[in-house]
């Protein structure tokens, strides 16, 4: 097919050698099928800002870094500048969270480079090497469902366990290859340590999961790997290979109101004082 204008650039420079098929159109992004020397991958080739639909909630960006400090006031004032650092800033997420994952062994598609808001990555096929379905294209029997979906849940703790929770798993960002589960579509991936909506997003990616292959293996819908893999990260108890139980034993102490006031009122005095520092920091600009 005839090379799209945003590839055009990558051809250019022996980056990539044809442009197979296009793969999927969707709010984020187009994907292609494309051939780069010998090998077959795919390009994620992100649309503009003004093109896409994902809002940028202030819940998926809390907690991510930004080195640069004038790059980090920009954003902040909202500029023509720091809008476009902003957009720059939200793509780069979902690449440095790919990158991460696929170091921490997690099953994302591997990725080879970032160019000109173009990823390339790998291919995810099936056994006969044809593009690899999602899980929401596939019907499952229930020993499938139940081997899948405890797949899932290790993929996930991996991911928790390289600091990452996806923010938006669902059946439609995760593919099925020979060996199973793949996940994919980062760009929402927020910081565990770092965003206090964590907890809150691993517990819908999980749940989500569980109710989807539930539909197959009602079972599953008894579970509770999400308490309990997120309990033991916050003890530190967690590991990459750690073995679940799917089973979380609630609390039955009753709250201290009191001790919760305190903490609610010294946090509220605490987000006062950050914002007047910051707002004397940008006075002073």
């Amino acid at each position: 097919m005839r090379i799209p204008k945003r590839l055009q650039p990558l051809a250019e420079d022996g980056m990539i050698d044809e442009v197979i098929s296009q793969l999927m159109s969707g709010k984020e992004a187009d994907v292609y099928v494309v051939r780069c020397g010998n090998d077959v991958r795919c390009a994620k080739v992100f649309k503009e800002a003004s093109q896409r639909s994902f809002k940028q909630a202030v819940e998926y960006q809390e907690g991510r870094k930004v080195r640069n400090s004038r790059r980090a006031r920009a954003m902040s004032k909202k500029t023509q500048y720091g809008q476009k650092e902003q957009e720059n800033a939200w793509l780069n997420a979902e690449v440095e969270a790919l990158y991460q994952l696929a170091a921490a062994g997690v099953r994302v598609p591997k990725p080879y480079g970032f160019i000109d808001g173009v990823l390339l990555m790998e291919l995810i096929t099936d056994a006969e090497g044809y593009v690899a379905p999602r899980l929401d294209d596939v019907t499952l029997s229930a020993e499938d469902a139940k081997i899948w979906h405890q797949q899932v849940i290790e993929e996930v703790v991996r991911m928790l366990c390289a600091g990452l929770v996806h923010g938006d798993l669902s059946e439609f960002n995760v593919l099925l290859d020979a060996q199973g589960p793949v996940i994919i579509d980062l760009p929402q991936a927020v910081n565990a340590a770092g965003n206090n909506s964590a907890s809150m997003m691993l517990e819908r990616d999980v749940n989500t999961m569980r109710a989807y292959f539930g539909r197959f293996a009602p079972e599953l819908l008894k579970t509770e790997f999400a308490r309990e893999m997120w309990s033991l990260y916050e003890a530190g108890k967690l590991q990459a290979d750690s073995q679940l139980t799917g089973t979380y034993a609630y609390s039955d102490t009753n709250a201290d109101v009191d001790e919760l006031m305190a903490v609610i009122d010294a946090a509220s005095e605490e987000e006062s004082e950050r914002l007047e520092r910051l707002r004397a920091e940008h006075s002073d600009d």
